[in-house]
């Protein structure tokens, strides 16, 4: 049950998390009882060779890849970083280049979608930043271009955008 816990886990889980789930499921376990568990999962997860353990992280367990894996997955990050844009991130870049400084609610209001995970995608790929924050209720953040973003398009400043109607931006 810990396992599996920590495999459904993006964030490091403490042991008295970990003890309320299993109180949840009617296992009783202390704190104790519980790194006694991770300790034995860790010796059995090394005696099979497999690509992660469990280790203890700001307070809590997590399973974290093992660092002699780390080459392989810059490589494969590099590949994600570096593919092909989708139409959906080259439209949400198009309305943050050209309106930018712009709150994802206003480009969503625009794009008419959700934007948060092409949003996500675009700031991976350090094409699209926070810039600030906007002075209204909420203080959303507000999202710009990249000095990044200028180099992929071999752009100067966003002056040297296109205009819509074809021509350059006065």
């Amino acid at each position: 049950m810990i396992e599996a816990v920590l495999l459904t886990s993006s964030r490091p889980v403490s042991p008295s998390s970990i003890a309320q789930a299993l109180a949840g499921a009617g296992c009783e376990a202390s704190n104790a009882d519980i790194e006694q568990a991770i300790t034995r999962l860790n010796e059995s997860i090394d005696g099979t060779a497999r690509a992660a353990r469990i280790e203890r992280v700001a307070g809590g367990f997590r399973f974290m890849t093992r660092a002699e894996h780390a080459p392989v997955l810059a490589a494969i990050r590099q590949q994600q970083v570096h593919g092909k844009l989708s139409r959906a991130a080259i439209e949400t870049m198009a309305i943050v280049a050209y309106k930018q400084p712009i709150t994802r609610a206003d480009l969503e209001s625009i794009r008419g979608v959700a934007c948060g995970e092409v949003l996500r995608s675009l700031m991976e790929r350090r094409l699209v930043t926070i810039v600030g924050r906007a002075e209204e209720p909420g203080r959303p953040m507000l999202y710009g271009t990249t000095r990044e973003f200028l180099d992929q398009f071999g752009l100067g400043s966003v002056k040297d955008l296109p205009s819509v109607d074809g021509g350059a931006m006065p």
